[in-house]
C-alpha cells in the first residue's frame, strides 16, 4: 500500500509502519496531487517500490473558510478545484494507465471520495467544495463507462458529517457537533465507517458494482 501525504509525514510514516508490523508491505510517500509532476512521481515510486497497482484511493480534498459565494475570490476556488478535481483526474489518469487491460494491465478499482455536499450544495459555507465534489461524481459516472471493458471499476462514497479534521480548515473545528440535529441518526459520523464502505467497493464483493454511489451520510 502506498500512502500519499502533502504535509502529514509523521503520521503518514507511522500508519505505514503500523501496516508493515501486522504483514502488509506499505510506503509513505510525498506528493501534492494539485500538481502534476508530483502525482507521477508518486505513482512512478509505487511502481518501483510496490510492483503492480490493482486499486486507488482519490481521497485527498481541501476546503477553506466558511463564506458565502460573493465574497469567494478566483484564487480560492482555483485552489479547491486544482486538488478536489484536477489532483483526482490526473490520479485516475494514472492509475487507469497501469490497470486497463487494453495497457497490458489486470484490471483494478478506483474509489472516489466524494461528499454529502454533492447532493445538497453546502450553502452559505461551502459552495465551490460542494461543486467540486459534484464534478468528481460526474467523473465518476464517465470513467466508470469508460474503463469498465478494460477490467477496472470505478466507484464512489460520499461522506457526509464526518468528525474529521478537516472542518477546522473552514474555521469550525466543532461543525459536526452542531450540524448532527439535522442528521437522521442524530450524530456524526467516523472515519472508520467511510474507509468500509471504501474497502468494500474495492473489494471482490462489489465485483459487478461500478458507477455506484454509497452515501455514508446517517441519512442525510
Amino acid at each position: 500500500m502506498c500512502i500519499n501525504y502533502r504535509n502529514a509525514r509523521d503520521r503518514a510514516e507511522a500508519l505505514a509502519a503500523e501496516l508493515e508490523a501486522s504483514g502488509s508491505r506499505a510506503i509513505a510517500v510525498a506528493g501534492d496531487v494539485s500538481v502534476e509532476a508530483d502525482v507521477v512521481r508518486v505513482f512512478e515510486t509505487c511502481d518501483e517500490r510496490l510492483g503492480p497497482l490493482d486499486a486507488l484511493v482519490n481521497n485527498a480534498g481541501i476546503l477553506e473558510t466558511q463564506m458565502r459565494v460573493e465574497s469567494m475570490t478566483a484564487d480560492r476556488i482555483q485552489r479547491i478545484f486544482a486538488t478536489n478535481v484536477t489532483g483526482a483526474f490526473v490520479c485516475a489518469r494514472e492509475a487507469v494507465r497501469r490497470m486497463a487491460t487494453s495497457r497490458g494491465g489486470r484490471g483494478g478499482a478506483i474509489v472516489n471520495v466524494s461528499s454529502g455536499a454533492a447532493r445538497l450544495g453546502s450553502p452559505g459555507e461551502y459552495v465551490d467544495y460542494a461543486a467540486s465534489k459534484g464534478a468528481l461524481d460526474t467523473m465518476t459516472i464517465g470513467l466508470s463507462q469508460e474503463v469498465a471493458a478494460e477490467g477496472i471499476r470505478v466507484n464512489t462514497v460520499r461522506p457526509g458529517f464526518i468528525y474529521t479534521e478537516m472542518h477546522a480548515s473552514g474555521g469550525e473545528p466543532n461543525r459536526v457537533d452542531r450540524v448532527k440535529a439535522f442528521v437522521p441518526m442524530k450524530r456524526g459520523g467516523t472515519a472508520e465507517e467511510v474507509a468500509r464502505a471504501i474497502l468494500w467497493l474495492l473489494s471482490d464483493e462489489a465485483s459487478f458494482t461500478t458507477g455506484a454511489f454509497i452515501d455514508v451520510t446517517g441519512g442525510k
